[in-house]
């Protein structure tokens, strides 16, 4: 089994606890200290990692370039311009529409990656997508005003197009950070610039959400360092499962390894089975069979 698909879906796991951990935050301080404190809490973390995986084990670091910063930057910046697409989708009380075209991700990320890099994807490896999104849109469906009937007509709503543009953009920043590992010059390993492409990348994102938070929301930036108990965990789940989805896409097509990482679907329905005691619907199972048998064709014959 190739490296990256258990590097991705370690990633999508430790994505799954962040993001639980997220909603806990941001219960008591609010949405925007809680997104905050994935990025300044995981940024120390992440520059001790690309330490320890370039001078700290006197591997020297390799030459950086116009278009790896360039790569790194527009990355960066769409990742947090995805976030905020995504949850000003649910502001619009139709949570099942905006998480769902988020999900066109993958998609799009297919999309991207080949009028940027130039990287295709196979024929099987596309129908294993809209497979997967298939089962995406079926665990979504809860009734029948979010059914998959629903979902699609529900295309011209604001919800659905914040959706779709937060999905555009993180196929954007996925792209970009693939780009920029690969532009490094003399790179020893794909950990080494994977781990640079994420220490810069968190140092530019916390930066701008910092000087944002300065001038727009300082309440904010105040609440996020007094509850740094809850923050600190984000920080570090969030910095490893960084860690992975960089690596993953530094070794393989980003489209591939966004797709991959939908498994993080299943880990959020097991643990409301295993954790809350919820039960699992037929739809549930059919959807679940949907996701796992599209990655399934996407790994066997990608």
């Amino acid at each position: 089994m190739p490296l990256w698909i258990p590097i991705t879906i370690a990633a999508a796991f430790m994505q799954n606890i962040r993001s639980a951990l997220q909603k806990r935050l941001s219960d008591s301080t609010g949405t925007g200290s809680a997104t905050y404190a994935r990025f300044v809490f995981a940024l120390p973390f992440a520059l001790l990692y690309a330490y320890l995986m370039g001078p700290g084990t006197g591997t020297p670091l390799p030459g950086v370039n116009t278009s790896f910063f360039i790569h790194a930057l527009i990355g960066g910046t769409a990742q947090i311009l995805a976030t905020a697409a995504l949850i000003h989708s649910f502001s619009f009380r139709n949570f099942a529409v905006g998480t769902t075209y988020s999900k066109t991700e993958a998609l799009q990320t297919a999309l991207i990656g080949f009028l940027i890099l130039g990287e295709s994807i196979s024929a099987l490896g596309t129908l294993a997508i809209f497979i997967s999104f298939f089962g995406v849109m079926v665990l979504s469906a809860k009734d029948k005003d979010t059914g998959i009937l629903a979902n699609l007509k529900a295309l011209k709503q604001p919800a659905a197009l914040y959706g779709l543009a937060s999905g555009g953009l993180f196929g954007i920043s996925g792209v970009m950070y693939r780009g920029a590992s690969l532009s490094l010059d003399g790179a020893p390993s794909v950990f080494l610039a994977a781990s640079l492409t994420l220490a810069i990348v968190l140092i530019w994102q916390t930066a701008l959400m910092t000087t944002w938070f300065a001038f727009r929301d300082r309440q904010a930036l105040v609440a996020v360092f007094k509850a740094w108990k809850l923050a600190l965990p984000i920080g570090i789940t969030g910095m490893i499962a960084s860690v992975g989805w960089f690596t993953a896409m530094a070794m393989y097509n980003a489209a591939y390894v966004r797709a991959l990482g939908q498994v993080e679907l299943l880990f959020t329905l097991a643990a409301s089975v295993l954790f809350f005691g919820e039960k699992v619907t037929r739809r549930e199972i059919g959807g679940m069979a949907l996701v796992i048998g599209g990655l399934m064709v996407m790994i066997l014959f990608r």
